[in-house]
């Protein structure tokens, strides 16, 4: 009979449990299965909490990863006294380090076309994907334009495309090519901000 490993909270342990099988083994070998043992639970009571293995990925990646929580912060709270390229600073430095971080988990999905297919249908079910991020900051400029501190021509989506597809290929390059090939992101973050609000004033 299989016993807690803890005191924690079950859905806590299969959430600890994810996240180290998905760093160590990888996203194709982190079962269900294998995510419930590792959690000192059974399969069962992992679908009690949670309705399939790629909740448990977003979970991970949203809960468990340092910069998402403040990356979805800068997206979503009002800026308050914050100029726009101070605000798009902020995210570019968030959104690098999100990418950065959540590359090396995702990065086996593309390896197999079958898991990938799962795993695309998997986040759909649930309400989730990589374009929540795209949605978010989308929001986020169309409310700075509502406010008149875009021109009223600006196209947020464009711009929110930019700034986000700078962030995702400066992590491919820094785990593809290393760290001495990509700017350092105290560097690089105010200078992808600065480029898109002056496409955006």
């Amino acid at each position: 009979m299989l016993t807690p490993k803890s005191s924690r909270a079950t859905p806590d342990r299969l959430l600890d449990a994810a996240e180290t099988l998905m760093r160590t083994s990888g996203l194709a070998h982190a079962t269900t299965k294998a995510i419930a043992r590792e959690a000192g639970c059974s399969e069962a009571a992992l679908y009690k909490y949670f309705a399939n293995k790629e909740e448990l990925f977003v979970r991970v990646l949203m809960e468990r990863r340092p910069n998402a929580g403040a990356l979805m912060s800068a997206l979503t709270e009002d800026p308050g006294e914050r100029t726009v390229e101070e605000a798009l600073t902020g995210i570019a430095r968030h959104a690098s380090l999100f990418y950065a971080d959540a590359m090396p988990i995702a990065a086996s999905l593309f390896a197999d076309p079958a898991l990938l297919t799962r795993h695309r249908e998997g986040v759909r079910t649930i309400g989730a994907g990589p374009h929540i991020v795209l949605d978010a900051l989308t929001g986020h400029l169309l409310r700075e334009r509502e406010r008149g501190r875009l021109r009223p021509d600006a196209d947020p989506e464009a711009a929110a495309a930019l700034l986000l597809g700078a962030c995702f290929q400066r992590a491919f390059f820094l785990h593809f090519s290393g760290a001495d090939v990509v700017r350092p992101v105290e560097e690089f973050a105010p200078a992808v901000a600065r480029t898109t609000w002056a496409a955006l004033r």
